[in-house]
């Protein structure tokens, strides 16, 4: 870290002789999960780094330069990749100690404020696009059930709870289990990205929680769950999955990552990659043709191959004439 970055801090205290050395400083870190959309695959873009895990784009406040965190967010984007960025919403300040690590003479405790921004995919210097289920391959399950659940997770989490220190925990580690995963039948959730994680976190079952805090899982380490991310940046991501999967519901957002026209199979498909669930087709058209959230254009695309397909776009109209449009989902059943 540069001396000029050092300058941008927040000093939260003194010590008992006066002094505000680095142990009483805050550095305010800006991380954005910015999420597209290609050949049915969701992607994150990511920057890399000379340790080799990837990173999410993230750079320092700067209360002199950046009139608002959000501008500080856009501005560190767009000179780490080039992208100006449309859509953006604040996730969650993200500041538990330990689970930032700085390095040796850096000093300060990191407090990062999450963004989820929306885009479509761009080619960007220095950066990649890769698909988030890389990070999280237990919530794809728009082919079946992910076989990493009850091979690897589930085994592993059952070696957790039976490790609880007493029959009270034990329990409530269970019902985390259930809750998270679906056992016993209660379900699965798709927008509970964050509780799994950090059940899996709490569980040392993830790379970050043995290096962060040097958390070993119960019965020894095992294979990795996932690629792992720097600093706390895993667990941006899962905020940023949860919240758009859970948005998507009552807030057109989805048409964001859409092209100006398109099928109503590409948005099925869209929402389908987003939320990790397969949907049902014709419950999918009537839900989105009711609600009024699109109108055709009396175009049809032959990008398929097969019979040509009517082409979409989306009523912006419907912003003011209902409370919250979004796309609903009616799975598939299994």
């Amino acid at each position: 870290m540069s001396e000029a970055k050092k300058l941008h801090v927040v000093k939260t205290g003194a010590d008992a002789a006066g002094r505000t050395d680095d142990a009483h400083v805050v550095l305010i870190g800006l991380s954005a999960a910015i999420v597209s959309v290609a050949e049915e695959r969701p992607r994150v873009l990511v920057v890399q780094r000379a340790e080799g895990a990837d990173a999410l784009p993230f750079g320092t406040f700067d209360p002199i330069a950046h009139r608002t965190l959000e501008s500080g967010l856009r501005d560190w984007v767009q000179e780490q990749t080039g992208l100006q960025l449309g859509y953006v919403e604040q996730l969650y300040t993200f500041g538990d100690r330990g689970r930032h690590l700085t390095r040796p003479g850096e000093g300060p405790r990191v407090l990062s404020v999450g963004y989820l921004a929306l885009s479509r995919l761009h080619g960007a210097p220095d950066t990649e696009w890769r698909d988030w289920y890389l990070y999280f391959p237990w919530e794809d399950w728009r082919k079946t059930r992910p076989a990493i659940i009850d091979e690897l997770i589930l085994p592993r989490l059952a070696l957790f709870t039976s490790a609880a220190a007493n029959a009270e925990q034990r329990e409530r580690r269970r019902e985390r289990m259930r809750l998270c995963f679906g056992t016993d039948g209660t379900g699965w959730d798709e927008e509970k990205v964050l509780e799994r994680y950090e059940l899996l976190y709490e569980a040392g079952l993830v790379t970050e929680a043995q290096r962060d805090r040097q958390i070993m899982p119960s019965g020894g380490p095992g294979p990795p769950l996932g690629a792992d991310m720097v600093f706390d940046h895993r667990r941006i991501l899962a905020t940023a999955m949860g919240r758009l999967r859970g948005k998507m519901k009552y807030r057109p957002v989805v048409f964001e990552l859409m092209p100006p026209e398109f099928t109503l199979l590409e948005l099925q498909r869209t929402v389908e990659a987003l939320s990790g669930v397969r949907l049902h087709k014709q419950n999918f058209r009537r839900l989105v043709e009711g609600q009024g959230l699109v109108e055709g254009t009396g175009r049809v695309s032959r990008k398929t191959g097969g019979r040509p397909a009517e082409q979409f776009r989306f009523r912006r109209e419907v912003l003011r004439e209902r409370p919250a449009p979004g796309v609903r989902l009616s799975r598939r059943g299994r």
